[in-house]
């Protein structure tokens, strides 16, 4: 599966290993081409090509700006936009739904076809996974940035940064996470200092993430107690629960990040059986996210922290 999404564990789907990483209030460590912030003047010298970039085990190669970048990954697609080469980007997979404005196409998110995206001329191809895909399209000499799914915010910071490289936007680039940062220093200052059961529901079969996923670690900056930590399947990351295991872990605020897939909603959940015991549910502390953002790694991270803080702000009222 190429697209690799942190919130959506279909029933019956083996739940990926995802290694807990650095903490998650580590500052982001820079790369080592990367200078700070630039002026005008130095960001024009700064994106001067040709450029190559470590990503991982492979070295990624422009000898000039690219000007037909294909990108499947959703997580990618965000990052290319938000950093001003979106006008760069000819052609995106079918599973980015953001921004609207994006060149979403029938490329196969899941099953990405070598055959299609090259029909598209790329002069770079920005992917989540490695796999034969990659290798085919680095036999015919076209450029391929994978990115796979973060585990640490570090991740995200550095991919922002490496594709801010290959594409000529290195100052807006270092803007865009110098804005996120920030965004999540206020976010973390604006919720309670009070220690709340949590608990974060990927779909209707109650699959949910423990704090060593990216999520998890999102949930963790909060300093709350998340009730998947130490559930059995738990050492996956994503385990799934079951109503029972609930109703005795007692959450204080219940996060729906399946409010697209599943149409889970305040109302939904007050009316499953059992669940009315829950303080979630008798103080109505159960808060919809947007399946995206919750699933993807990129500069819409600070709406996920906005969001919990909101939820944990509606819960101490």
């Amino acid at each position: 599966m190429s697209i690799i999404r942190f919130a959506r564990r279909r029933p019956g789907s083996p739940p990926p290993s995802v290694v807990s990483a650095v903490s998650v209030l580590a500052a982001a460590v820079g790369l080592s081409f990367l200078p700070g912030l630039s002026s005008p003047t130095s960001a024009a010298s700064a994106d001067r090509f040709p450029v190559a970039v470590k990503i991982g085990e492979q070295t990624v190669r422009m000898a000039k700006k690219p000007k037909r970048i294909v990108s499947i990954s959703p997580t990618a697609t965000e990052i290319l936009f938000s950093i001003g080469a979106g006008k760069q980007v000819i052609a995106v997979d079918d599973q980015s739904s953001f921004p609207a404005n994006a060149p979403r196409t029938k490329l196969s998110g899941f099953k990405p076809n070598v055959e299609a995206i090259v029909g598209y001329k790329p002069d770079l191809v920005v992917m989540s996974q490695d796999d034969k895909v990659t290798a085919a399209l680095r036999t015919l000499k076209i450029p391929v940035a994978v990115q796979t799914a973060a585990t640490a915010f570090n991740d995200s910071y550095r991919q922002i940064r490496e594709l801010g490289v290959l594409t000529g936007h290195r100052a807006q680039a270092d803007g865009v996470v110098v804005t996120m940062k920030s965004r999540l220093d206020a976010a973390l200052a604006s919720a309670p200092k009070i220690k709340v059961k949590i608990f974060h529901e990927l779909d209707d079969t109650l699959y949910t993430v423990t704090s060593s996923t990216f999520i998890g670690q999102v949930y963790a900056a909060f300093g709350v107690v998340n009730v998947a930590d130490g559930a059995p399947g738990g050492e996956f990351g994503y385990p799934q629960l079951n109503a029972e295991y609930l109703v005795k872990a007692n959450p204080d605020v219940v996060f729906l990040a399946d409010t697209k897939c599943c149409a889970q909603s305040v109302d939904t959940v007050v009316k499953r059986d059992g669940w009315s015991e829950i303080t979630a549910v008798k103080k109505r502390a159960i808060v919809s996210l947007d399946d995206d953002i919750a699933s993807r790694w990129g500069p819409r991270l600070p709406l996920l922290f906005e969001a919990i803080a909101a939820g944990l702000q509606q819960y101490a009222r």
